[in-house]
């Protein structure tokens, strides 16, 4: 079990699984069984059949106590004291073999259908819309893999085994019971209907139990994930106390739902406990009156009352494995919730491949906004020649990173047109889409792996040679020399063990290998000192020649030399141009461009902004 999110800062509605009426159970027992089972027919018969067999001879272990008191004990037959014995041999060795059967071809199939499951639920993840990991917290995902998987590998692997083997017992005990004398059988049987009833509610309230259970646990894998992935700033602000006292509320509050839950699942001891005293006192009473009487054997009696007791066993056990079968669904409604969510950006039906000639890309009057929120952009037109680099630049907010988002269909505009070489990009493949762009962001996404996988990152087929050329014109392949590993160091988590220069010239790297005829550059070198900068923007040089080219930058000092510059306001192209007509003009541009001039140069002297502006006047 993992952990949770603060709601103020995450949201109640992704706290909160999905409400589900009590109907869904059996819809969701069904989707399980035929969507995930099926495929497996073939050796869960094959199970069955084991199980089969294992209740069989149970029921035949308990017939043998007839003859074992008439024939042995009363009629003193010596024969059957060899017989008998290797009967009980035999049955022994054939529900030994049986079991183990039963037990390895059942486990194997839950374990193949949970890993089917789980690799669906991931795939299905990775389709996602960028949206939706935007919208759910990814301590609620991993919740969704980890913990609710774990639960449905526990109702599959055991619940739906068991309940299996110990219906089959029952049927066969029964069967002995009624074979035996179905008066009697008749007179005890009311423990079994009765029986029904609380395994019932036992069950409902375990999976409104379970559910809620796992949404706490959902929130504590958040709130851990959180924690760990903000260690540096929770040690810069002094809030490892808040931050433990947070973590320990959700483990309380999910403690607190687990005891209940154990509370739930132990009421079915105590109800079984009675009914089952219950059933044995009026076989005892019954039964006894009839041996006495004469009308029936001691032998059939004793069968009779061991088949019985042997039958309570299961019929425990089905209240048992019922609560944990309900927590096993609770868990495969979350996730089938996840895998029932279709995502918005996905192929059109036929569409097309796309093929960059020249990769001119066109915005004409679009407009967007994230959900309910107000537009973020407002009729944006603007173009990006072909083979030319064009630059956003604008206030913080203004709709930079949003435009360059619209070109992959991480999102679709909600009015105008994009076009690429005059293509719409949602009338083509997202694979051809995607495989024609090269994206270097702020965050250069860096994964747990070498220098060489990370460089090779979406080019497989990549050669070592290819990796190396790739690694030169970024400027990386002297510092990866350096590094006691090479092209084989683990880079670690985000790329922690490397500098922010470094990470960002592995990141250019990968785009080089990509040699994609698009390009866009987020915020690219915005997170870089200045020598930092200045190495990386030498391998951007290097990148961007040859392709269209789109950059978002902060530091308009990095953008006077594209072809043009749009500078972008409150969702609107406000004035666009090349540098210098735009620094004429005395806009936006040239107050944005005198501002960053007199901050640099201020840091240069070593005066704040306001100090040295009062200096000049």
């Amino acid at each position: 079990m993992l952990f949770s999110v603060d709601v103020d800062r995450i949201g109640a509605s992704h706290l909160n699984g999905p409400t589900l009426p009590p109907a869904r159970a059996g819809g969701t027992f069904r989707r399980l069984v035929g969507a995930h089972v099926r495929p497996y027919f073939g050796r869960v018969l094959l199970g069955v059949v084991a199980m089969a067999v294992v209740a069989a001879t149970t029921a035949v272990n308990a017939w043998l106590m007839e003859p074992v008191l008439d024939e042995v004990f009363v009629k003193r037959d010596a024969s059957l004291l060899i017989i008998i014995p290797l009967a009980v041999i035999g049955i022994a060795a054939a529900k030994g073999i049986a079991g183990y059967l039963q037990s390895v071809i059942m486990n194997d199939v839950g374990q193949h259908i949970i890993s089917d499951l789980q690799t669906r639920l991931f795939a299905h993840l990775m389709r996602a819309d960028l949206a939706y990991y935007h919208e759910t917290s990814s301590g609620q995902l991993t919740s969704r893999l980890t913990n609710d998987v774990s639960l449905l590998r526990g109702a599959v692997t055991t619940a739906l085994t068991g309940i299996a083997r110990d219906s089959l017992t029952l049927a066969f005990l029964i069967a002995l019971m009624f074979y035996q004398d179905w008066r009697l059988a008749l007179a005890s049987f009311f423990v079994f209907p009765a029986a029904v009833w609380p395994i019932r509610r036992i069950g409902k309230r375990m999976r409104k139990v379970s559910t809620g259970a796992q949404n706490r646990a959902a929130e504590l894998t958040a709130i851990l994930t959180e924690a760990f992935q903000g260690i540096r700033h929770i040690k810069a602000y002094g809030m490892e106390e808040k931050e433990t006292q947070r973590a320990a509320a959700a483990i309380d509050g999910l403690a607190a739902l687990v005891n209940k839950a154990a509370r739930v699942r132990s009421l079915s001891h105590p109800i079984m406990e009675v009914l089952g005293s219950l059933a044995i006192a009026i076989v005892i009473y019954y039964g006894g009156s009839q041996v006495i009487a004469g009308t029936t054997t001691p032998g059939t009696f004793f069968s009779f009352i061991t088949a019985l007791l042997l039958a309570y066993q299961p019929v425990k056990n089905l209240s048992n494995l019922n609560a944990n079968l309900q927590e096993g669904l609770a868990a495969a409604d979350r996730v089938f919730t996840v895998l029932d969510g279709e995502p918005r950006i996905r192929d059109r039906d036929k569409a097309a491949e796309l093929t960059v000639r020249a990769g001119e890309i066109r915005f004409e009057d679009v407009s967007f906004a994230y959900g309910s929120a107000k537009n973020a952009l407002n009729g944006v037109s603007l173009i990006v020649p072909a083979g030319k680099t064009a630059a956003l630049v604008g206030p913080s907010g203004g709709g930079k990173s949003t435009i360059v988002n619209l070109i992959p269909r991480f999102y679709d505009p909600d009015g105008g047109r994009i076009r690429i070489d005059g293509a719409d990009p949602a009338a083509v493949t997202l694979a051809s889409l995607r495989r024609n762009i090269a994206l270097v962001s702020q965050e250069t996404g860096l994964f747990h792996d070498t220098i060489r996988a990370n460089i090779a990152f979406g080019r497989s087929d990549a050669s070592d040679a290819d990796i190396r050329r790739a690694a030169q014109l970024a400027g990386a392949d002297e510092f990866i020399g350096a590094l006691p590993d090479g092209y084989e160091s683990i880079v670690g988590e985000r790329g922690a063990k490397l500098s922010g220069g470094q990470r960002q010239r592995l990141a250019i790297a990968r785009a080089l290998l990509r040699n994609a005829p698009i390009l866009l550059l987020d915020e690219a070198t915005s997170a870089l000192d200045g020598e930092s900068e200045r190495q990386v923007q030498a391998a951007l040089t290097e990148l961007m020649r040859g392709r269209t080219t789109l950059i978002v930058a902060h530091r308009l000092s990095t953008v006077v030399d594209a072809d043009v510059i749009y500078v972008i306001g409150d969702g609107r192209v406000v004035e666009h141009g090349r540098h210098a007509e735009l620094v004429a003009r005395g806009g936006l541009y040239a107050r944005l461009y005198a501002s960053q001039v007199a901050e640099e140069r201020s840091q240069l002297v070593g005066l704040p902004p306001v100090a040295e502006a009062r200096a000049r006047a």
